[in-house]
């Protein structure tokens, strides 16, 4: 995955827990979702990252109380990946961060699905396999187990064996895809993008696969994911050394107004992150 801005692909769907099994409060639940809300829409990623420790040791002692509820599990299990690969530069803590991203995202499927759940740990073939029986209702914990799997792999990058892992979590998102590419607005495809364009075509990837999925994220956020057009230019653009597409797609993220619901903090971090690929274009083409 590439570097701290895949994981914000998360942050769209990182508090939703109304709605779960364990009896919240409707007041409680309100404030949750105004939480939610309130962190996707600010635009200091400062505030969010001192702020966020907080919420996740809440939410750790939410899932002590409740440790069955698999909203609760999706919840922990996508802000801790999103919250490590985002602002924890210490390679050991975010790798321990994101394995506790990865364990509450396999104890919610596993409270969903214990086959699926029990094969993610087996052969790609059995999980595979698996992974055809699963419907629509499924959505919710396949791709936040997805998700927080990649940060994991992101996370541990020069494991061998969290690399294996790679067919799996392809296998994963594309079933989310499958089920309904619409999900989370379209995040399953940004990091099937990613994955296509790991390598190029002469190593055994796939960039123009890649790339369709790139815009087909667009497409779906109707252009407000600007993390959607860095990803594009930095996966994509750079792999093929396409630097018109490159400086297109940054250029447009820089100049866009980052102000859209559900998208403004990933947005602020986006145009950043364009800032200083498109200032190390001449260094790389």
């Amino acid at each position: 995955m590439k570097s701290r801005v895949a994981s914000f692909l998360l942050l769209a769907s990182t508090l939703p827990l109304t709605g779960c099994s364990f009896l919240l409060s409707s007041a409680t639940g309100k404030m949750t979702d105004n939480l939610s809300a309130a962190v996707l829409g600010q635009d200091d990623p400062a505030t969010v990252r001192d702020g966020a420790p907080a919420y996740l040791i809440a939410l750790d002692g939410l899932i002590e109380g409740s440790p069955r509820s698999e909203s609760l599990l999706l919840a922990g299990a996508k802000l801790y990946g999103s919250y490590a690969g985002a602002f924890v530069d210490d390679p050991e803590r975010a790798s321990r961060l994101t394995l506790r991203a990865r364990r509450y995202g396999e104890r919610a499927l596993c409270e969903r699905d214990r086959a699926l759940c029990e094969a993610t740990g087996g052969s790609y073939d059995d999980f595979a396999a698996l992974l055809t029986d699963t419907n629509t209702k499924d959505l919710p914990a396949l791709y936040g187990l997805g998700s927080a799997w990649a940060s994991w792999v992101q996370a541990n990058s020069g494991d061998w064996n969290a690399i294996a892992d790679l067919p799996k979590l392809q296998a994963l998102m594309e079933r989310v895809v499958a089920l309904d590419d619409t999900y989370d607005d379209g995040s399953a495809h940004l990091y099937l993008g990613v994955l296509y364009t790991l390598r190029p075509a002469s190593l055994g990837g796939k960039p123009e696969q890649g790339r369709q999925h790139f815009e087909r994220a667009i497409e779906i956020s109707r252009g407000q994911n600007l993390m959607a057009k860095v990803l594009f230019a930095s996966q994509y653009a750079r792999l093929v050394f396409d630097r018109p597409l490159h400086d297109r797609l940054l250029g447009e993220v820089i100049e866009a107004d980052p102000h859209a619901r559900g998208f403004t903090l990933s947005n602020v971090l986006a145009q950043g992150e364009a800032t200083l690929l498109l200032a190390d274009g001449d260094d790389y083409f």
